[in-house]
């Protein structure tokens, strides 16, 4: 399979040059100078599953989980963040993944960053990106944190107490604010941000006066509906009542009108984001579609991160107890594979039996057998399948997860010494066949 080593300027091959989004991503921070490879559309022809073999086979020393980040299924979801939502401007929740490639391809692609600290505000402005495109979307911070902010020029922050005015007034007055207000209705959504986060209606009125008095620039309203299985029809719910913010701050307070609606984030890929994205655009016709000059933007985590991120992991031990086959690997959930504890994701593996069957390693037709999957820590928590079907593996096979990228890595630990900032990303980017010939 040929490889990239990206350089300046447009990438050309064969007399022909790269559309402009391609170009885009060949010279984003995070990626310029590194090696992509592309991947055929048609898996038997060179895909994901064969790039990871590559690398198991080239790399015969490989002793640690590695990931591989598709860079075009990051351009393909930007295209359908912007035909869907195409009056919503996104800023990816950096705290999802903070993978360098992935934020300067996204910055590269137009998108801005919703940061929640000082070392995601670094991160974010060392690709390059202008502080005019990074919200402060803590509605609790240091005062350090918002001292830092003012000195490099990061300009809009969420708030949702009084405590947290009076801290904005002190270390950064001419930052302007959105209220962050617990939308009314219950999404169901796994990880239900309300509990946290937001003003309750009654709260409202005070918050806003209390900040007109500190003399502080309410520009707009912030809500996050919550993350994972959210139900999208709460959007209708939750818009609605960022108008009845907008109307009380100009009617009853006397306050200059709100410009900016923050639709928050929680957004998936798929079904469920075509569903979210009609809600959205329906509510925001139905409460601001007369107003003029309100700008929306939402704050994408997992739709960007998760799925362009593939997991591999090594088969480190090995128990057989009757049918059940059990299994430890080399990363679990004390590392990447937290998501299972945190972010109560469902996780899927498919076998690569690189050691014990290099003439067919995807088993194909392969007896299956429960099995038991580990992490490689002492703690029996850390379990990452159980009775899950896979075919008879031996050490130094792999397993494969897909959809790995959000809220895995960022949130790993070092726990027994098994390091997850270690684990090493290999960049990819999966290309039609009629491309890949043009190109190579």
């Amino acid at each position: 399979m040929p490889s990239l080593l990206l350089s300046e300027g447009l990438y050309q091959a064969k007399g022909a040059t790269t559309p402009l989004s391609l170009k885009a991503i060949y010279n984003a921070s995070g990626v310029k100078g590194k090696r992509v490879t592309p991947l055929l559309a048609n898996e038997q022809e060179g895909g994901i599953s064969h790039f990871i073999q590559s690398i198991i086979r080239n790399t015969p020393d490989i002793d640690s989980p590695f990931l591989v980040l598709d860079l075009g299924v990051i351009m393909h979801l930007m295209e359908k963040w912007t035909t869907n939502l195409p009056t919503v401007q996104s800023y990816y929740a950096v705290k999802c993944n903070p993978n360098p490639s992935l934020l300067g391809v996204l910055a590269a692609l137009g998108s801005s960053f919703d940061c929640a600290s000082r070392a995601e505000i670094e991160s974010v402005l060392s690709l390059g990106v202008s502080p005019d495109r990074i919200i402060y979307a803590n509605p609790c911070k240091s005062e350090s944190h918002i001292k830092y902010a003012a000195t490099v020029g990061v300009n809009v922050t969420t708030f949702d107490s009084k405590e947290e005015i009076h801290k904005i007034k002190k270390w950064h007055p001419k930052c302007e604010l959105l209220i962050r207000i617990k939308p009314p209705q219950d999404s169901g959504a796994r990880n239900a941000l309300g509990l946290k986060y937001g003003a309750l209606p009654e709260e409202v009125k005070p918050l806003l006066q209390a900040a007109k008095d500190a003399e502080l620039k309410v520009v707009g309203v912030s809500f996050h509906i919550g993350s994972g299985g959210a139900d999208s029809r709460t959007y209708h719910g939750a818009i609605a009542a960022a108008k009845s913010v907008f109307d009380m701050a100009s009617n009853e307070l006397g306050m200059p009108r709100m410009k900016i609606v923050d639709i928050g984030g929680g957004f998936t890929c798929g079904n469920q984001f075509d569903a979210a994205s009609f809600h959205v655009n329906e509510a925001l016709e139905d409460n601001f579609g007369k107003e003029e000059g309100v700008v929306v933007i939402g704050e994408p985590g997992r739709y960007f991160a998760e799925s362009p991120f593939t997991l591999a992991s090594k088969v480190i031990g090995k128990r057989v107890r009757g049918e059940v086959r059990e299994y430890w690997i080399d990363d679990g959930i004390y590392g990447s594979l937290n998501c299972i504890m945190y972010d109560f994701a469902t996780v899927t593996c498919t076998p690569l039996a690189c050691s014990s069957k290099p003439e067919d390693p995807e088993c194909k037709n392969a007896k299956m057998y429960p099995s038991t999957v580990f992490g490689p820590t002492c703690d029996s928590l850390d379990t990452v399948l159980t009775d899950y079907l896979l075919p008879e593996l031996e050490l130094d096979d792999w397993v494969v997860f897909p959809n790995m990228g959000a809220y895995t890595t960022s949130s790993g630990t070092n726990f027994n010494g098994f390091n997850t900032t270690a684990i090493s990303t290999y960049l990819a980017y999966s290309t039609p066949i009629a491309m890949e010939k043009s190109m190579f």
